[in-house]
């Protein structure tokens, strides 16, 4: 034992002391973990949503929902490299998920955590409504999710909040921008917001786009519901998106209610879910049926329309067992999933 230790000790020194060759390894470690402006998608899987969802004196399911995913890497160098070797690794150009050029991957990643927090509150909100339990607005929060740099200046920023304009509050997108309309083109909006954790007033520009004013940014709402039986949603930061949506609501309905939607199947699925209760479209549906069905799922729900069309030539093409279910809003969802046999 002691001769072997000595000799893993003699390896070492005489690693270390070749510069040259020590110089050499951390220049390419370096190297191949430099950033560059790609995801590289690997995969898909699926998983079981209930370990995140907990509705108080909640029905128990035979069965389970599970949300299907794409998994995906920061690229770098060695990543960007292995998707050249590797024929399932697919490289995403990042930009495709900035709204500006000018963005940065901070503000790419704030838009999708904020998307995770509006599909919960919406899939809260339809869940409740839709099992005639008590659901009610606990809090309402407007975010600057895009600024139209390339067209407009505008000293707002991704990631503020906006608190009031000319100190009048509205519960609705579409009431700030009927409000705007009241205003003249040369009028300046005073734009009260929380940036980095601290107040401030600005005075922003308004601007004309197709006949209506606009200050140049993009807005989104995140809400919040106070519920009866109260439910806790924990999702992990890089399970961020609007994608499972759809399954967080089926499964917290499934949670309120007696009758059981899986009916001891493993349903996997995924479609945003909208304010007006309709699914909305997603990427990587091949990547996510695929992973469902290694996952073990029996059923696969895709949102209608082109994801609808694309999973079924893929399960068609793959020869994939996994029956797939339409779905256009999450009333009709639900009704199809209770006549499922």
């Amino acid at each position: 034992m002691k001769k072997i230790f000595n000799f893993i000790i003699d390896i070492i020194k005489d690693f270390l002391s070749d510069w040259k060759l020590l110089l050499f390894t951390a220049f390419i470690i370096l190297l191949m973990n430099i950033p560059v402006n790609y995801y590289i998608t690997i995969g898909g899987g699926a998983s079981d949503v209930s370990s995140r969802i907990k509705v108080n004196d909640s029905y128990k399911s035979e069965g389970s929902f599970n949300i299907s995913y794409v998994t995906q890497l920061d690229g770098n160098v060695f990543s960007f490299l292995l998707s050249y070797i590797i024929p399932s690794w697919e490289r995403e150009d990042a930009n495709l998920y900035k709204y500006d050029i000018k963005e940065s991957l901070e503000d790419v990643e704030f838009r999708s955590n904020l998307d995770l927090k509006t599909a919960n509150g919406t899939a809260t909100y339809w869940a409740y409504t839709l099992a005639n339990k008590k659901v009610e607005l606990k809090s309402s929060k407007l975010y600057i999710i895009t600024t139209f740099d390339s067209e407009y200046e505008s000293p707002l920023k991704v990631q503020d909040q906006i608190l009031s304009m000319d100190d009048i509050t509205y519960d609705n997108i579409d009431d700030y921008k009927m409000y705007l309309q009241t205003r003249e083109l040369t009028d300046k909006v005073r734009v009260k917001v929380i940036r980095n954790g601290k107040e401030e007033e600005l005075e922003c520009p308004l601007y004309e786009s197709n006949g209506h004013k606009i200050l140049g940014v993009g807005l989104q709402y995140v809400r919040e519901y106070k519920t009866d039986p109260k439910v806790n949603i924990t999702f992990k930061s890089r399970e961020s998106g609007p994608s499972g949506g759809l399954i967080t609501t089926l499964e917290i309905y499934n949670q309120l209610t007696k009758k059981d939607l899986t009916k001891g199947k493993t349903i996997a699925g995924t479609g945003t879910i909208e304010e007006d209760g309709t699914i909305g479209q997603i990427g990587g549906i091949e990547h996510k049926i695929l992973g469902a069905e290694k996952a073990g799922a029996e059923v696969f729900i895709s949102p209608s329309g082109k994801n609808y069309k694309d999973a079924k030539k893929y399960i068609k093409e793959k020869k994939l067992k996994i029956k797939l279910i339409e779905a256009t809003n999450i009333d009709e969802t639900i009704k199809k999933l209770e006549e499922l046999e």
